[in-house]
C-alpha cells in the first residue's frame, strides 16, 4: 500500500505542478502595494484575486513588500479583491485599457475576522521565505481538531515516524522553541507534549532551515518555531478549547487578552491527560561470532499514565510612544508513568534462565520560566530599536525506576529501584540592536547564557534479609555541569526591487565543566566558534522566486546527554550519558524555488556534512548479557535531499495539498576500533484535501506514508497514517464543533527498531494504539481593537540539541 500511495501522491505533485507553469500570453500588466492603515507596514501575504463578470481569472500573493502584480490581462472592467486573515476584505473597481500600476492599497485590521466580500484564492497555508517555511496552522480546517504533533504531519520538511519522533530533513538533530523562546516543557521528551497539545491554540509552525546569526547556532538541521501567540488587540477576546481523544484522554487550553490603556496583558494555560493501556513491547538480541551462542527474548505490555499542566503571562506596559516594558512568567509541571509487564528468556550456550519483570519508571518534570524586557525606540525611525533582555529558567526533572523480578528460573538478580533527582538553573541577559536605513538594515547583539545542572543519582539494592533498600555508593555519586557561553554576532538585510540579501556572523565561546562529587574529578572543555550565515532570495515574474542559503549549525550536547546517570529501567539495557561529548559543526546549503499563484508551489534541495557528530551507539557485552547505550563524537554525516509542496485551490471551497520529502543519507562512525557505515533513502509523502460545504460545514481527509529511518547502526520500518475529520459552526466564528478518526482499519501500529554491531543482532517492536477518534468543541468570545505593543526582540536560547528520543 505504501509503494502505491507514494506513487500516487507524487504523480499528483507532478500534474498539479505541470499546471501552474504554464506560460501566458503576456496583453497587460497591473501591478501595486498593499499596505496596513493603521502601521504602515507592507500587507504581507495577503491573497488578491482579479474578478471578471462572476469568475476569479487570476489570484495572487503579495511579497514581503506588500507588491503584488498580474501579467497577461486582456482589456475590460475587473474586480479587485484583497483578503488575509485579521483584516477586511477590499473591493476595487477597474476598467483596464493599459499597463496600471495602483499604487499604495490600504487594509484595515478587523480583529481577525472577514467581512461577508469572499476571495476564491484563500490565503496560502505555506509561505516560503528567503531562510524559512512557515505553515499557516489556522488556516487548516483541522486545526481545530488535531494535536500539534498530528499538523506537523503536514507541515513541509517535517515528518513524524511510527513511534511519534519529530524529524526534520529526516533527521533528529533540530532545536525547537514555542514563541521563539526555548521551553522546559520541551526538555526531555518533546513528542509527549506535542502529541497532546491542540492544535486550535497555536498559529503557524516556522521551518527555519538557515537561521540568522541572530539565532544561536544550535541544531544540525534547523529550528522548529511553534507560534502560539497572536496578534492582541484592545479591549478583551478569549479561545476556550476543549477535546478528548480515544484512546488517551481529555485535554484543554484557554486564552485570554485584555487591554487597557497602556497596559496590555495575555494569559495562558492548559492540563490534559494522556493515558493508554496495553502497548505491546517485544525484544530479541541475538549474538554473533562469539565463543558461546546467546539470546535474549522478552515480550510484554506497558500502561502508560501522563498528566501535564501549564501556564503563564505576558504582560506589557508602554511607558511613552517610544519605551515599552514587558514580562513573561510561564510555569509548567508533569509527570510521565510507564508500567511494564513483562517476561524474559535468556538462553547462554546450554544454560537457560528466566524471569517475569515488573517495572515502574515515572518521569517528572517542573519549572518556571520568567523573562523581562525593556525596549527604547527612536524618534528617527518606528524600527529603530535598542532591547535589554533577562531570562530566568529554572526546573527539575526527577526519575525514579523501580525494578521487581518474580517466577524467576535460574536467575538471582535482586530488586532495586533507582532515584535520580535531576535540576537546572539557566540565566541569560542580552542586548540587542536594529536599525534599518532606506534599503539597508543592521542588526546587532551581544549575549551570556549562564546553565548550571546537577543530577543527583543512587542505586539501592532490596535486601530481602531485612526487607529494606540499600544504597550501593559504587553505582551512586552527585554529578554537576556548568556550561557557559558568549556571544556577539551582526547581521546585515538589503533589501532591493527584487533581491533581499541575508548575511552575517555569530561568534561564540563554549566553556563547559563537569564534576563528579564522589571521585572529586572533573571534565573540562572550552571552545570558540565563528558561525557565518548567508541567504539571498530573487523575486520573479508571476509571483515566483528563487532563495539560497548557507549556514554552519552546532550540535552542543545538552545537560542530559552528558548526564552519566545509568538508568536501569530495563533489565539487559542500561542507557547513560557521556560527560565527554564535544560540539559538533555541521555545513548546510540549500536552493528553494517557489511559485504563489493561485496556489504555492515550493521545491527545495538540500545539502549538508558535518564531521565529529554525537551518535547513539549500542554496544553488546556477550559476559554480561548486557547492552549498553549512550552516544560518542564518531560519526560523519551527509545528507543530500529534496523537499516539493504544492497547496491548490481547486475551488473556492475545495483545496488539495502535496508534499514530498526524500533524502539520501551517508553515516559512518569507528564503534569499538572496528568502522561501521550505513546509508540509504528516508524521506515522507503527504496528501491532503479539505472541502467547505453549505452551513459551515467542513472535511478534510489527509493521508501521510513515512519512509524507514536510517541509523549507524540500523533502521526503523516504514509507516503510513490516514484521518479524516469534520467540523461545524455552530455560531458563526465563534462555536465550533470538531471529530477526528484517525486509522480506523487498524488498532495498532508497530515500530521496530533493528541494530546490530560486531557481535550482536537486536530488533525491537513496539505495537503503539494507532486507531483513534477526537472530539473537539473551541469558543471564541470577547471584541478587540487595535493592537498591544509587543518587544520586537526577545531571548530565544536554541543552542542545545533537542530531537525525538
Amino acid at each position: 500500500m505504501s509503494r502505491y500511495l507514494t506513487i500516487l501522491c507524487m504523480a499528483l505533485l507532478c500534474s498539479f505542478t505541470f499546471f501552474t507553469l504554464q506560460a501566458q500570453e503576456k496583453k497587460h500588466q497591473l501591478s501595486g502595494v498593499i499596505v496596513d492603515s493603521l502601521t504602515q507596514k507592507p500587507g504581507e501575504y495577503f491573497t488578491v484575486a482579479l474578478k471578471k463578470d462572476s469568475l476569479v481569472i487570476k489570484s495572487a500573493v503579495s511579497n514581503e513588500q506588500g507588491k503584488f502584480s498580474f501579467e497577461g490581462i486582456s482589456q475590460g472592467k475587473y474586480k479587485i479583491i484583497i483578503g488575509s486573515l485579521g483584516y477586511r476584505s477590499k473591493m476595487l473597481d477597474l476598467n483596464l485599457k493599459e499597463d496600471i500600476n495602483i499604487g499604495k492599497i490600504l487594509v484595515i485590521s478587523s480583529g481577525n475576522e472577514l467581512n461577508e466580500v469572499s476571495v476564491a484564492g484563500s490565503k496560502p497555508i505555506i509561505k516560503q521565505e528567503p531562510d524559512r517555511i512557515t505553515y499557516d496552522i489556522q488556516s487548516d480546517p483541522e486545526s481545530k481538531v488535531l494535536s500539534v504533533l498530528d499538523m506537523m504531519r503536514k507541515v513541509p520538511l517535517l515528518s513524524v515516524d511510527a513511534d511519534d519522533n519529530v524529524k526534520l530533513k529526516g533527521t533528529g538533530n533540530y532545536r525547537i522553541l514555542i514563541n521563539g523562546k526555548p521551553s522546559g516543557i520541551l526538555t526531555r521528551d518533546p513528542k509527549e507534549f506535542l502529541k497532546s497539545m491542540p492544535a486550535a491554540g497555536v498559529q503557524k509552525i516556522e521551518v527555519i532551515t538557515t537561521p540568522p546569526s541572530k539565532y544561536e547556532s544550535e541544531g544540525l538541521a534547523g529550528i522548529i518555531n511553534i507560534i502560539t501567540s497572536k496578534k492582541m488587540e484592545n479591549g478583551y477576546s478569549g479561545n476556550v478549547n476543549v477535546r478528548n481523544q480515544f484512546p488517551g484522554g481529555p485535554s484543554g487550553n484557554l486564552n485570554m487578552t485584555i487591554k487597557q490603556g497602556n497596559f496590555g496583558a495575555s494569559l495562558y494555560g492548559g492540563t490534559g491527560v494522556w493515558q493508554i493501556d496495553g502497548i505491546k513491547i517485544t525484544e530479541l538480541r541475538n549474538s554473533r561470532g562469539t565463543a558461546i551462542p546467546s539470546s535474549m527474548y522478552s515480550f510484554g505490555t506497558q500502561k502508560t499514565d501522563n498528566k501535564w499542566g501549564w501556564g503563564g503571562g505576558e504582560f506589557s506596559y508602554e511607558i511613552d510612544s517610544l519605551n515599552l516594558v514587558t514580562l513573561e512568567v510561564n510555569p509548567y509541571g508533569g509527570y510521565n508513568e510507564q508500567n511494564l509487564n513483562q517476561h524474559f528468556d535468556i538462553k547462554d550456550g546450554p544454560v537457560s534462565s528466566g524471569y517475569d519483570l515488573d517495572s515502574k519508571t515515572r518521569y517528572e518534570w517542573g519549572g518556571t520560566d520568567y523573562t523581562l524586557n525593556f525596549q527604547k525606540g527612536f524618534e528617527d525611525k518606528k524600527d529603530h530599536l535598542l532591547t535589554f533582555s533577562y531570562k530566568l529558567f529554572d526546573s527539575s526533572e526527577p526519575q525514579l525506576n523501580d525494578v521487581m523480578f518474580s517466577n524467576r528460573f535460574n536467575y538471582t538478580g535482586l530488586n532495586y529501584k533507582q532515584d535520580n533527582t535531576s535540576k537546572s538553573k539557566e540565566q541569560t541577559a542580552q542586548i540587542d540592536y536594529i536599525n534599518p536605513f532606506k534599503k539597508l538594515t543592521i542588526e546587532a547583539g551581544v549575549k551570556a547564557i549562564l546553565r548550571n545542572g546537577e543530577s543527583n543519582f543512587q542505586y539501592l539494592n532490596f535486601n530481602e534479609a531485612q526487607q529494606i533498600y540499600v544504597n550501593d555508593p559504587t553505582q551512586s555519586n552527585v554529578y554537576t555541569n556548568d556550561q557557559n557561553i558568549f556571544g556577539v554576532y551582526n547581521t546585515y538585510t538589503l533589501k532591493l526591487k527584487d533581491w533581499t540579501f541575508k548575511g552575517g556572523a555569530r561568534l561564540e565561546r563554549t566553556d563547559v565543566k563537569g564534576n563528579f562529587e564522589s571521585t572529586n574529578s572533573t571534565v573540562k572543555s572550552d571552545y570558540f566558534n565563528l558561525i557565518p550565515s548567508v541567504s539571498l532570495n530573487r523575486t520573479l515574474k508571476n509571483s515566483q522566486s528563487i532563495s539560497l542559503g548557507f549556514t554552519q549549525r552546532i550540535q552542543r550536547p545538552g545537560i542530559w546527554d552528558l548526564n552519566p546517570f545509568v538508568d536501569k529501567s530495563r533489565p539487559n539495557f542500561e542507557y547513560f550519558g557521556n560527560p565527554d561529548l564535544k560540539a559538533a559543526l555541521s555545513n548546510n546549503f540549500e536552493m528553494t524555488y517557489s511559485n504563489f499563484k493561485k496556489g504555492s508551489l515550493n521545491i527545495s534541495l538540500t545539502y549538508n556534512f558535518a564531521n565529529n557528530t554525537q551518535q547513539q551507539v549500542y554496544e553488546y557485552f556477550a559476559a554480561e548479557n548486557l547492552t549498553r547505550i549512550t552516544s560518542y563524537n564518531i560519526g560523519k554525516n551527509k545528507l543530500l535531499g529534496t523537499n516539493a509542496n504544492f497547496n491548490y485551490p481547486i475551488t473556492g471551497k475545495w483545496n488539495l495539498n502535496v508534499s514530498a520529502n526524500m533524502n539520501y543519507i551517508w553515516l559512518e562512525g569507528m564503534i569499538a576500533g572496528v568502522l561501521t557505515k550505513n546509508s540509504g533513502i528516508t524521506g515522507y509523502a503527504n496528501f491532503n484535501t479539505s472541502y467547505k460545504f453549505e452551513k459551515n460545514w467542513k472535511s478534510s481527509v489527509s493521508v501521510n506514508y513515512g519512509a524507514p529511518d536510517v541509523m549507524l547502526q540500523g533502521k526503523s520500518n516504514d509507516n503510513y497514517y490516514i484521518a479524516f475529520s469534520g467540523s461545524k459552526d455552530i455560531i458563526k466564528d465563534k462555536l465550533i464543533f470538531s471529530a477526528m478518526v484517525a486509522n480506523p482499519f487498524q488498532k495498532y501500529r508497530a515500530y521496530r527498531s533493528d541494530n546490530e554491531g560486531v557481535n550482536f543482532t537486536q530488533e525491537r517492536i513496539r505495537e503503539n494504539a494507532f486507531r483513534r477518534i477526537n472530539l473537539s468543541m473551541n469558543w471564541k468570545f470577547g471584541k478587540l481593537k487595535g493592537s498591544i505593543k509587543k518587544s520586537e526582540r526577545s531571548i530565544s536560547n536554541d543552542d542545545t540539541k533537542k530531537s525525538a528520543n
